[in-house]
């Protein structure tokens, strides 16, 4: 007699913390500094691209769009060192803790498109059309990672244990 095969029953949605995890991240002053800088750097962004995509578009205003993409990348380096600070008292590892693993991973690609930007920037390697279209192509990995950090903190509101009426939830 042939065995018809069974579905495998379906996994429990990840949960992103553990109650531990979840306490030390609510405790931890990292949680407010990256609450902090993510919308900040998001407005530089903002500012930045248009500044990028009106040099490009007009040929005038290279030195505010070369100021703002580095603005933006000192905005980045620093998000970047305080997330792991926080990733470290959260999760017990610098980087790559399993619930941020491919956000981090996406990170690192951010993080080269940006500094072959300031690279490129210093060594005069690159034209002013060149280094334009490299910071869009930094802005864009950018804004994907963006997103997968929207999503992840959308799952932790969702995933958040209910609270008293009033009570402020941080995720």
């Amino acid at each position: 007699m042939r065995q018809v095969p069974t579905k495998p029953s379906p996994r429990p949605p990840l949960q992103l913390y553990t109650p531990a995890e979840r306490a030390r991240r609510d405790a931890t002053r990292w949680t407010l500094v990256q609450g902090v800088l993510a919308p900040i750097q998001f407005l530089v962004f903002l500012v930045s691209l248009g500044l990028v995509l009106h040099c490009l578009t007009t040929g005038r205003g290279e030195a505010a769009a070369t100021v703002s993409v580095v603005l933006k990348t000192a905005l980045l380096y620093t998000i970047m060192v305080t997330g792991a600070a926080w990733e470290k008292r959260v999760f017990g590892v610098w980087l790559f803790a399993r619930p941020f693993f491919w956000e981090d991973v996406f990170s690192m690609l951010v993080l080269a498109l940006h500094t072959a930007y300031l690279v490129a920037l210093a060594t005069g390697t690159l034209g002013t059309v060149a280094l334009l279209w490299l910071a869009l192509a930094a802005y864009a990995a950018y804004l994907v990672n963006a997103a997968q950090f929207v999503l992840k903190l959308r799952m932790a509101r969702l995933q958040a244990p209910a609270r008293a009426p009033g009570a402020e939830v941080m995720a």
